[in-house]
């Protein structure tokens, strides 16, 4: 397949396009500069020029492919988050039209809390909580919206990304920590955050463009939950600075921006995508990238 690929040179999506590739597919990378288009070259991709508030350059892609896998986001300012999660939602709805009428797939990424079932329950593929208050909701109810409109859409949702550079939301927490000399968790810090290496993840998006189905919820979880505290232990031994339980009402002060997410749970199940897809993740733990990171490039 033609696959249009956003996000083709970042932390996940350049991976992606490794395991497209590999498996024989074509890729459209999109990219926003010379250096991601000579990248994409070198991987044996083609390179489409786009910005992700070019949303009819965007529509225009996604229309000359036989299916698309959406990995871009904005992750430039989280102080603009909101904003970020409503151009998603716009840029998801443009690639939806272009695919409207076809049974071409549109593969879009969200957030495992997207299935929160509450009660320290692990999120499940099968729940959609259109209660939760990540904005980042946005992004499935474009997807959902598409798929009532006929569009072919299969959900992503993701847990905390990692490998030895990069961790998802826990790489804010390693440089929030360095900047107060203290790794802080809230309360006991038994709230659980899910996980699973970036290799995986890019194993099961091409699984489920092969293997999805329309309306699917796929989870990319490797571990379904690590406690805040323990990973909070791990950052502190890695930056060499105190660990520290901190009350709920000081959370706001100690994580900034962060507090939105840092006493979440965010656990959730995979079991229903494994036994779709067969996917069966072999990379690294979470805690096992973290301890051997370099603290001193963070």
């Amino acid at each position: 397949m033609r696959v249009f690929v956003t996000g083709a040179t970042g932390f996940i999506g350049a991976q992606v396009v490794s395991q497209l590739i590999a498996a024989g597919h074509q890729v459209l990378g999109m990219t926003r500069s010379d250096a991601g288009a000579e990248a994409l070259a070198a991987a044996g991709a083609q390179a489409y020029r786009a910005e992700l508030g070019e949303v009819e350059r965007i529509r225009a892609g996604a229309a000359q492919a036989d299916a698309v896998i959406h990995t871009a986001f904005n992750h430039d300012d989280f102080g603009k988050f909101l904003e970020s999660c409503e151009q998603d939602g716009r840029v998801i709805a443009a690639m939806g039209e272009a695919l409207k009428g076809s049974d071409r797939p549109l593969i879009i990424t969200s957030g495992v809390g997207m299935g929160e079932r509450g009660h320290g329950e692990s999120a499940l593929e099968t729940v959609f909580n259109l209660e939760h208050r990540n904005p980042r909701i946005a992004s499935e109810l474009a997807g959902a919206a598409a798929l009532e409109a006929g569009v072919d859409v299969r959900v992503m949702r993701l847990p905390q990304v990692h490998d030895t550079k990069r961790q998802g939301l826990i790489s804010y927490l390693i440089r929030n920590s360095r900047e107060k000399g203290l790794a802080a968790y809230i309360g006991e810090g038994l709230n659980r955050w899910s996980a699973a290496h970036v290799s995986d993840v890019a194993l099961l998006y091409r699984l489920v463009l092969e293997q999805g189905r329309a309306g699917e919820r796929y989870h990319a979880v490797a571990e379904e939950g690590i406690a805040a505290r323990s990973i909070a232990e791990v950052i502190g031994k890695g930056l060499g600075v105190p660990v520290k339980s901190i009350a709920a009402d000081e959370a706001a002060a100690y994580f900034g921006w962060l507090a939105m997410f840092a006493g979440l749970d965010m656990a959730a199940s995979s079991a229903l995508t494994r036994e779709r897809l067969g996917w069966q993740p072999a990379g690294p733990g979470m805690v096992a990238d973290l301890t051997a990171m370099d603290y001193s490039v963070v």
